[in-house]
């Protein structure tokens, strides 16, 4: 079952909308306060009650159906606010760019006015009225009001190098880095290729295992190359000879035909004794395996595929040395490990019974460490009791009875976000498994969705996403973390990715009638996609659309073609496109409602040559590794919303942009921060 989450995240915006001063200001003279104050009174009373309505709706089919609703109403809502902010905005751009009174009368013209009146007055009390009709049925669930807790990061300091997992556990570290290292002195028969598969239950460590042997010196004397891939869900042969190629040369060979990345994987590994690791194997097909492993056999004597999966048929099919099975910590250890994250050192002496608590817990966990890890996190700082036995009796334990299956721990870490923070964590269904992220790029995609809420109204947007970023990272759904001061880089934990695609399958990316809602896309990796027309016009209700590695795709290809399209897209982002030399026209037509621009690795675009008309929503605006782009174009007024602008291994442009000397930086003054080349200018 998709939760339909997010739902309150969704009612606090609107809230805030409604109740800032420049909305109110419009509303009076539009003249249509009273029917916004009608839609702010129902939002709050339904809003009361969000909160115990997302939780109770893993038990209750129809609460989950009622909360579908509901969010569909809002997602409406949220449209018509948008287009009567937007239309705020715009007059506000006519009033900036006239030279007369009497050209800003004119546009306030009665007949002007009354139409956008008539056309939102209309809107809003449809809005409304569905609003009321799904708002009446709440009565039937008897919900109860709360208020949401915003907190989000604890004070535990805790350095990146701190692993409590194997501080508690020592030994089995060494015997398991011992068992597999000695395993790649030893040869198989008569082949000069064999496999060694690592399986066991998601959460106990078997990619951590295998990244300890992968970067063991030892291992890296005794090997000329390695490599490492992470499969996931699909074993395609194209897809995975792309990966071990890019593995071993970095090359992105998307465009290379299969017979072609065969002969280049061949080229890299025949003769040469390799260490390749294939992370999280899930395929059971046999054939697809033969096919693959025929493709590694030219490695010289000695060399070794380690595998790791969850799946026994996985090993057996694909190992040719007895399978490595990773067994759950004693529950000794794990209760170890629950106390160091649960509490401050020593702390637990003067809490006897919460240890109590905690040990049925464990007993929960299965012996799995992430298991263990995430709730001993959700429960740190918390001393009383009743925040214990909510974790020890929840019904969630009851919900995945599968053999092995944690995600019920994970999902009560999860229920226990800050609403805001769990749409922050649905954007990593978005991306792969194995994603290296950077925490700048998604921390701005956050801030282009209005998802970053602090109660400190002088915090920094950016400094709440690291700090949402901190938060997620302490209830171990982060992994590689790796923090340079300036940002952070990390990956997410396969599980963590899975119960994330969980709860954003329907609540936040949900396709209905065909694809006209869809709201977020991400095209990456088509080698063969060369255009998006006619298909992108058809999705009305898109927000995000994010490409990334298509190399033949040219974003103006059929756009003359086109007629113009409703469209309202938030963000954009273009990455590592060859044809891209220019920003297409079609952008016109979102140009209103566009809030960020991310355009990275696009080596041939050398110039803008002009903003697209109405930019006046654009909040952010990153060029990065254009080495050719050379300036910016003119048009300060059409970035009078922007706040933050960044510019990245684009020389010229750098150049250009240096305060007060720089050619081009009168255009971009006027933003609130400014970055060039990871340097804070303004």
């Amino acid at each position: 079952m998709a939760a339909e989450t997010f739902v309150f995240n969704i009612a606090d915006n609107l809230l805030g909308k409604l109740g800032s001063l420049a909305f109110q200001e419009a509303c009076l003279v539009w003249g249509v306060e009273s029917d916004l104050e009608r839609l702010e009174k129902t939002l709050s009373t339904v809003k009361a009650v969000l909160l115990d309505a997302e939780e109770q709706q893993f038990h209750n089919q129809e609460l989950t159906v009622w909360l579908g609703n509901l969010r569909e109403v809002f997602y409406d809502a949220q449209d018509v606010l948008d287009e009567f902010e937007c239309e705020a905005l715009r007059r506000q751009d006519v009033e900036t760019r006239g030279s007369t009174t009497r050209k800003v009368r004119r546009f306030f013209s009665s007949s002007n006015s009354l139409v956008f009146r008539t056309k939102m007055g209309h809107q809003i009390k449809e809005i409304r009225a569905r609003l009321d009709e799904v708002a009446a049925d709440r009565a039937k669930f008897h919900l109860f009001e709360r208020s949401e807790n915003r907190h989000v990061v604890r004070g535990r300091e805790m350095s990146y190098s701190y692993c409590p997992s194997f501080r508690c556990d020592r030994k089995r570290p060494r015997q398991r880095k011992h068992y597999t290292t000695s395993n790649a002195s030893c040869s198989d028969g008569d082949q000069n290729v064999s496999v060694i598969s690592v399986v066991g239950i998601g959460g106990l460590g078997k990619t951590a295992l295998a990244k300890l042997v992968f970067n063991d010196a030892a291992v890296v004397d005794h090997f000329e190359l390695k490599c490492w891939v992470c499969v996931s869900d699909e074993f395609v042969l194209k897809q995975l000879l792309v990966k071990i190629v890019k593995s071993i040369t970095g090359e992105i060979c998307n465009d290379l035909d299969e017979e072609q990345l065969q002969i280049r994987l061949r080229n890299n590994l025949d003769g040469k004794k390799f260490l390749l690791v294939l992370d999280d194997v899930w395929s059971e097909d046999r054939e697809k395996w033969i096919e693959l492993r025929s493709l590694l056999m030219g490695g010289a004597k000695g060399s070794k595929i380690l595998v790791t999966t969850r799946s026994p048929t996985v090993a057996s099919m694909m190992g040719t040395m007895s399978p490595y099975n990773l067994e759950g910590l004693p529950h000794k250890q794990c209760l170890s490990l629950f106390v160091k994250w649960a509490f401050d050192e020593g702390q637990e002496s003067r809490h006897p019974n919460l240890v109590e608590i905690g040990d049925e817990i464990v007993k929960k966990c299965k012996g799995v460490p992430l298991a263990v890890k995430s709730l001993g996190s959700l429960l740190y700082s918390k001393l009383e009791e009743c925040d214990w036995l909510f974790v020890k009796d929840n019904d969630m334990w009851k919900l995945n009875k599968k053999e092995g299956d944690i995600l019920s721990a994970l999902q009560l870490s999860y229920n226990q976000m800050p609403s805001s923070l769990k749409q922050c964590f649905a954007y990593f269904s978005l991306y792969p498994k194995d994603y290296q992220y950077i925490s700048i790029e998604l921390v701005q995609i956050w801030m282009a969705h209005d998802l970053l809420q602090s109660r400190n109204e002088n915090q920094e947007s950016k400094d709440i996403g690291n700090q949402y970023i901190d938060e997620l990272y302490s209830r171990s759904f982060l992994e590689d973390y790796i923090d340079v001061g300036y940002f952070r880089e990390f990956k997410i934990h396969d599980l963590a990715h899975d119960l994330a695609l969980s709860v954003a399958q329907k609540s936040l990316f949900g396709v209905t009638q065909g694809y006209t809602g869809l709201q977020k896309l991400h095209i990456v990796n088509c080698g063969g996609l060369i255009s998006l027309f006619p298909n992108l016009k058809c999705l009305t209700a898109l927000e995000l659309l994010y490409i990334e590695n298509c190399g033949k795709l040219d974003l103006t290809e059929g756009e003359d073609n086109q007629e113009e399209f409703t469209i309202s897209l938030r963000a954009v982002a273009f990455c590592e496109l060859p044809q891209f030399v220019a920003l297409p026209q079609w952008i016109k037509w979102f140009s209103r409602t566009l809030q960020y621009m991310l355009i990275k690795d696009c080596p041939n675009l050398t110039a803008l040559s002009e903003w697209p008309p109405n930019l006046i929503s654009l909040r952010l605006l990153q060029f990065e590794d254009c080495p050719k782009l050379a300036s910016l174009p003119e048009g300060k007024l059409c970035l009078q919303s922007l706040r933050t602008f960044r510019i990245r291994e684009c020389p010229e442009l750098s150049r250009r942009c240096q305060p007060e000397i720089g050619e081009d930086w009168h255009k971009i003054a006027h933003a609130s921060e400014i970055y060039i080349d990871d340097k804070k200018i303004k």
